[in-house]
């Protein structure tokens, strides 16, 4: 940089361009639209399948949301009412989530699908924008038709597509607490998003803890109040659903499913598939909890402290997954937040070589692969349960993998100039 007082010469300008036009979209009408036709040509595969399933196979959790939305309608005990044979599930989000329901019920089933389907899609593709904003600062004018290109290959590792396949809310949730913590000058009180997010699900509780260790005390404060208001208010609408639901229902991990399934590839999930005794497993688990917790949360305070807070929020992300009792392939979608930290500003081959494997190891459905051979006796059983669990060990391989990546970034300053 010049010093204070150094005359800009004309050479140093660019003729014929304002300060104001540059960076400016080429042909910004069009992009956009290419951009959504990029998208929706990328996503057709996966979204015209699982919507023309047959309708007891269709966004099977979509429909669960919608069936709670529905018995808030009708005045029906929430934690009681299943979906229609032959899924029969229950709703397992708290109260607050049942009211944001209630829209869903009022649509008819068809267009509450494909409404679902955009929503989910705008939210990865808002998701990809904070996740990959170093790279598509470097794309300039055309970061629009770069965003679209990224958002067509996210949306195919499993832990995304499975969004679709079942109607899934977890980008949303990740939305919030992303925006949430690299915003750059949010339009809220920061906080507040998460605090919410928190008040429709729970697993995301583990950024309460993160906003407390960066020091952002004020914002975690924030995120409990606001979290704790929304949950009140909930139970001023919804008295003996919430009853039921904070002193039943979040009691019985039995409503989530199998928690000892392939899909549930959480720390106590990948443990409990060992099938040994209950008490050594919980003894197991809690002693992973606090090894991945001490490694995870340190990972993420460095790394926000040092200005790689994309970093601490994949870390986070990754966290709330394997440390929840039950933590499906699909909560793993913090994976396109992962993918982003990763690639950083994006000049550096390397990472995007292991960012491409990363992304391949979780579009494969390796997890299936062990049940197979576990089921045909092909090879040692140790083996097949370590492919059953390789998307659970693979977040816990990611989190060193993150702590390199900060090492190789230093601070925002080193990000910003790769």
């Amino acid at each position: 940089m010049a010093p204070p007082g150094t005359p800009i010469t004309v050479a140093a300008q660019r003729p014929g361009r304002s300060p104001g036009e540059r960076g400016r979209p080429a042909l910004p009408w069009l992009q956009w639209p290419l951009a959504f036709l990029l998208i929706a040509a990328a996503v057709a595969p996966i979204v015209i399948p699982w919507l023309s399933n047959p309708a007891d196979q269709r966004l099977v959790d979509l429909d669960v949301y919608r069936t709670a939305g529905q018995s808030v309608l009708d005045g029906l005990p929430v934690y009681d009412v299943l979906t229609q044979p032959p899924q029969l599930l229950p709703f397992t989000y708290p109260p607050l989530a049942a009211l944001f329901c209630v829209p869903l019920a009022l649509m008819p089933w068809p267009v509450a699908q494909w409404v679902w389907v955009v929503f989910v899609y705008l939210c990865l593709t808002a998701t990809t924008w904070y996740a990959f904003r170093a790279v598509l600062d470097r794309a300039g004018r055309f970061a629009p038709l770069a965003l679209a290109a990224l958002v067509a290959v996210l949306a195919y590792p499993m832990p995304v597509y499975d969004q679709i396949r079942f109607g899934q809310i977890d980008v949303f949730l990740i939305l919030l607490c992303v925006a949430d913590c690299v915003a750059r000058s949010p339009r809220w009180p920061r906080g507040a998003l998460i605090g919410l997010a928190c008040a429709i699900k729970l697993t995301p509780g583990v950024f309460l803890i993160y906003l407390w260790i960066t020091g952002r005390r004020k914002a975690a404060v924030t995120a409990v109040i606001f979290g704790a208001a929304v949950t009140l208010a909930a139970f001023v609408a919804l008295p003996r659903d919430s009853v039921d639901f904070w002193f039943g229902a979040l009691l019985d991990s039995e409503r989530l499913g199998s928690n000892n399934g392939t899909a549930n590839q959480s720390l106590r999930g990948m443990l409990m598939r060992t099938y040994l005794p209950d008490v050594l497993i919980t003894v197991l688990w809690l002693a992973a909890v606090a090894i991945v917790a001490w490694y995870g949360f340190r990972l993420a305070r460095r790394a926000s402290l040092g200005g790689a807070e994309l970093i601490g929020v994949a870390a986070v992300g990754l966290l709330a997954t394997l440390l929840s009792p039950v933590g499906w392939i699909h909560h793993l979608a913090w994976l396109v937040v992962v993918l982003g930290a990763l690639l950083a500003g994006g000049r550096s081959w390397r990472w995007w070589a292991l960012a491409g494997g990363v992304w391949l190891f979780y579009t494969l459905h390796i997890p299936w692969y062990g049940v197979t051979m576990l089921a045909d006796d092909i090879g040692p059983r140790a083996l097949g349960k370590i492919v059953q669990d390789a998307f659970g060990l693979g977040a816990v391989a990611l989190l060193p993998i993150l702590a390199k990546r900060y090492k190789s970034v230093g601070n925002h300053e080193a990000v910003q100039r790769e």
